[in-house]
């Protein structure tokens, strides 16, 4: 379960959409209740906040994903996601990661200068900062999922069709890839919602069984909001549902 509540919400929110209107304000907040098999496992939410950097007024995400029940006796989990990135063009000015998952543990915080495509990261826990290259309009893992749901290529996928973008992550830059699979209505606690189905290339290894091991639904509306997830592990297999939001800008497609 390392990395996974807030690297699953991040695959759930990569899917992306229509920059004619944006898909969200200040304000939205998202929650995904995590199931490990028939246990409740935990949750993880993503919210939009404001805030200033470079004198501009940007968004500001706050992502957090935490263990409940008995999830939380055996594997604790305290995940704390953040991302500063323009209003405008979507691109980070900051990131911050502190996680503890099991008594692993990290902090670092992230700045992009997206001019001379650089960003120095200061790690709190070892003492050290370092500056890597990144090409440009890399994201990091929080502002890539912003980022993708007003891209202005998603929407008109065909199936079988996918979309990369770069994201730094883990003081490296990688290629995200996107695949759509076409659409379904997902049955919530609130009402059927029709979706949009995608799936996200990831590492096969010590947390994912193979590179196709996730699936995400997202909603087939303006917010693109993440509605289910599923994932096959290494160990076992995760559900994820989603389980309140509020203030969202659009509203919802219900079936």
């Amino acid at each position: 379960m390392k990395k996974l509540i807030l690297l699953l919400v991040v695959f759930v929110t990569t899917n992306s959409f229509v920059e004619k209107e944006n898909s969200f304000g200040t304000g939205e907040f998202i929650k995904l209740r995590i199931h490990y098999g028939l246990v409740n496992a935990g949750f993880a939410s993503l919210e939009v906040k404001e805030s200033t950097r470079n004198n501009r007024k940007v968004h500001h995400v706050e992502g957090k994903g935490w263990t409940v029940g008995m999830a939380k006796f055996f594997f604790e989990v305290k995940d704390d996601y953040q991302s500063f990135f323009d209003k405008e063009t979507g691109r980070p000015y900051q990131f911050l990661r502190k996680i503890d998952e099991g008594g692993y543990t990290k902090y670092q915080e992230g700045f992009f200068n997206q001019n001379n495509s650089t960003v120095r990261v200061k790690d709190y826990k070892n003492n050290t900062e370092n500056t890597f290259s990144v090409p440009e309009n890399v994201q990091d893992i929080v502002s890539a999922f912003y980022y993708l749901r007003n891209h202005p290529e998603v929407d008109n996928l065909k199936n079988g069709e996918s979309i990369a973008i770069d994201m730094f992550f883990d003081d490296e830059t990688t290629k995200f890839k996107l695949k759509y699979l076409g659409e379904e209505n997902i049955k919530t606690k609130f009402g059927k919602i029709s979706c949009k189905i995608f799936r996200p290339y990831v590492q096969a290894g010590r947390v994912f069984k193979e590179e196709e091991s996730l699936t995400v639904w997202i909603s087939n509306d303006d917010n693109k909001i993440p509605v289910r997830v599923k994932a096959s592990l290494a160990v076992g297999s995760l559900k994820a549902d989603l389980d309140s939001y509020s203030n969202l800008k659009h509203a919802i497609n219900f079936k």
